[in-house]
């Protein structure tokens, strides 16, 4: 069995959703893997209100395991943290790095994130161009924007407005799952 670990904050671990274990991404992602009879089991490996520095930190307890497609999804907390763009590019370059170290024949995939048009600046630019570069930067596979479709719909996400509703999740697997597989394959 190979598995893909799905590496992230609460948009990876299903905050607020009723069953977690079914609504998330990767439980959504591994509903379509068993629909196709594929040989690959999902992990989630979100922890809520994560950010780049804590999963730099957590990754160890995560790199034992044989993983063949890394899900990196982190960096949004950061931004709501006022953390600075360039300390979030560095500490998922050095998580990109730790785990290509243990897993050098891996698969990864970058979930990146934008914060709406009208939040302007220097700083928001720059969080803006991060995941793009380090896709770039690692030939990692990209989703521009891991909530399209879903980001700013209420009817898509929980009363918080930031997380989406299962509802929600049935679209942003949808947009993720082409990427995933092709990774599969």
């Amino acid at each position: 069995m190979n598995n893909i670990l799905f590496f992230g904050d609460s948009l990876t671990a299903g905050y607020g959703l009723r069953n977690h274990h079914s609504e998330s991404l990767p439980a959504l992602i591994q509903q379509k893997i068993d629909a196709e009879n594929l040989p690959y089991h999902c992990i989630n490996g979100g922890l809520s209100g994560d950010t780049s520095a804590g999963g730099l930190h957590r990754l160890e307890y995560w790199m034992n395991r044989p993983i063949h497609i890394f899900v990196l999804e982190l960096g949004i907390n950061d931004i709501i943290r006022g953390i600075s763009p360039q300390t979030t590019y560095n500490n998922l370059q050095a998580i990109i790095n730790k785990f290509r170290l243990k897993h050098p024949y891996a698969k990864l995939a970058l979930m990146g994130m934008q914060i709406p048009a009208f939040i302007s600046g220097p700083f928001a630019a720059e969080f803006r161009e991060i995941f793009k570069k380090l896709a770039d930067t690692n030939n990692m596979a990209l989703v521009p924007f891991y909530l399209e479709g879903v980001a700013g719909k209420a009817h898509l996400n929980l009363p918080d407005r930031l997380h989406p509703s299962a509802a929600g999740y049935q679209i942003i697997a949808a947009n993720i799952w082409p990427v995933i597989r092709k990774l599969i394959f």
